[in-house]
């Protein structure tokens, strides 16, 4: 090989090398629009997606199995207590269930507290299933805007929705 044909071979090289090596970097991505605000009077209570207004008893909602079912929690700071409803899909039936263990596991993260909620049926439940759960902690009783965990296991599925309730335009109950 001369030194001609030599010299062609690593200039072609080095144009292949480079060109391989060099593709056009990607435009940056467009800045996520901003989350639509709730209207007056609602709270934006939005995650994994999507938002839910308040609940059928002015509380808290959180998902438990994308959608199947809601929690909703709620807190009557008087009584230091708070009570959990289970909701279906559509954010407003109670949907009776039973638990294992016949409880629901509330975590919340400031103050800690971690409380079983015992069932408390509404008229008509029957068959050891409930929508309604109960639990009494002194740290209730301060008034204040919570959030955790509300977790159970129904049908051998484990569940778990986080919630965190928003500053509001009216009061505690």
């Amino acid at each position: 090989m001369t030194a001609m044909n030599r010299f062609r071979l690593v200039v072609a090289w080095a144009a292949v090398s480079l060109t391989v090596g060099c593709e056009p970097a990607a435009p940056p991505a467009a800045p996520a629009p901003a989350p639509a605000a709730a209207p007056t009077g609602e709270r934006d209570h939005s995650h994994e997606g999507h938002s839910h207004g308040a609940g059928p008893h002015d509380g808290t909602l959180a998902d438990w199995g994308g959608g199947k079912y809601h929690v909703e929690f709620t807190v009557d700071h008087d009584k230091q207590q708070t009570t959990v409803y289970v909701l279906g899909s559509d954010e407003k039936t109670p949907t009776p269930i039973q638990p294992a263990e016949g409880k629901l596991l509330l975590t919340i993260t400031d103050p800690a507290i971690q409380l079983d909620l015992l069932p408390q049926p509404l008229d008509g439940e029957t068959d050891g299933k409930c929508s309604r759960y109960v639990g009494q902690h002194e740290k209730l009783g301060t008034v204040k805007d919570f959030a955790g965990t509300i977790s159970g296991e129904v049908d051998g599925t484990p569940y778990a929705g986080d919630f965190k309730e928003e500053a509001h335009d009216h009061d505690h109950k």
